[in-house]
């Protein structure tokens, strides 16, 4: 049985990791992080939950529509209904976790080997695949390694490693930018002033570039809860103050007509560095120049966003399934 190693358990990750164990492949999935999704990200906040990273997705593709009639029929997700009158001018459907955004990740995650909160630290090419070493001790041996964590962190990890990428390939990830994004996270007392439906972009020129009302989008019922995204700009200026519950005033500040801090209980606020893709690979994967398989994708590569993590991760998978002449 063909193994696949793939590092990162984000939507590409996991939907390259299901579509190859449909095709019989043994695969492992590791991930840094304390759990699967990526920005696929909802955190509890009290007894309420709070969507801090991707805030809904659309479904164009007939791949991506059939997985999401998928889960909407089993209660994964449900359609975030917004008017072409709303403020956020959004011009198709949008959907959302019935639970928050992590509940996608975790439905897909389900029956796959996932290993968290393991970091790869030496990567290594084998004579018939790869070998992987993690911060905990672990080596993990595989035919072929995809690797869906963000662009940096791949030539960073590269780098440690002491291997070398062709010069077209290393061209091709260095050229990958995102822009970062801090989150934060409120629970209040009383419901917030977000128009409905609950989503609200703001101007350029304001420190907040979106609000959301978790409660109104149907993820935390029983709690208001908001989530701020600071625009690119304050983000990038502050990404590395040493203090970033210091900025939280600032930003409800700028959010004032939506919130009146007198009804703020709690806030957390998280550091997104690689947010969002804001110059990708232009096709939805990289195939690397060695001899044994290694790919790269993830939402720097195609069309970006939620849909596009969805499409690099089976586009990988399919081409992974044709190199090794596995029927699709």
């Amino acid at each position: 049985m063909p193994t696949t190693l793939i590092l990162g358990a984000g939507l590409a990750g996991l939907t390259a990791a299901r579509e190859l164990t449909q095709h019989n492949h043994d695969v492992i999935i590791v991930d840094k992080g304390r759990g699967v999704g990526g920005r696929l990200a909802t955190r509890r906040i009290a007894n309420g939950r709070a969507d801090h990273g991707a805030q809904y997705f659309s479904a164009r593709s007939a791949e991506f529509q059939a997985l999401t009639q998928t889960m909407l029929t089993a209660g994964i997700v449900h359609e975030w209904h917004i008017e072409q009158s709303d403020p956020a001018s959004f011009q198709h459907p949008r959907f959302v976790g019935a639970e928050g955004m992590s509940s996608i990740a975790k439905y897909l995650a389900n029956g796959l080997t996932v290993q968290t909160e393991k970091r790869a630290v030496q990567v290594s090419q084998i004579d018939n695949g790869w070998q992987v070493a993690f911060d905990d001790g672990q080596t993990i041996r595989a035919d072929s390694l995809l690797v869906t964590i963000p662009a940096p962190q791949v030539l960073a990890l590269w780098q440690e490693s002491g291997l070398s990428l062709s010069p077209d390939d290393q061209a091709a990830l260095e050229s990958i930018h995102y822009e970062p994004c801090l989150a934060v996270m409120l629970q209040l007392s009383q419901p917030s002033n977000v128009p409905a439906p609950g989503g609200l972009k703001l101007p350029p020129d304001s420190p907040v570039s979106w609000i959301a009302d978790n409660q109104q989008k149907g993820v935390s019922p029983d709690l208001p809860t908001v989530t701020i995204h600071a625009s690119h700009s304050y983000s990038q200026q502050h990404l590395d103050d040493p203090d970033l519950n210091a900025l939280i005033p600032d930003l409800v500040a700028a959010v004032a007509d939506y919130i009146s801090p007198g009804t703020i209980v709690g806030q957390q606020i998280h550091r997104w560095r690689y947010s969002n893709a804001t110059v990708r690979y232009q096709e939805p994967f990289l195939a690397a120049s060695t001899q044994v398989p290694l790919l790269f994708g993830g939402d720097g590569f195609g069309q970006g966003n939620v849909e596009g993590a969805y499409l690099s991760g089976l586009a990988m998978a399919r081409a992974l399934l044709q190199q090794a002449d596995f029927p699709i």
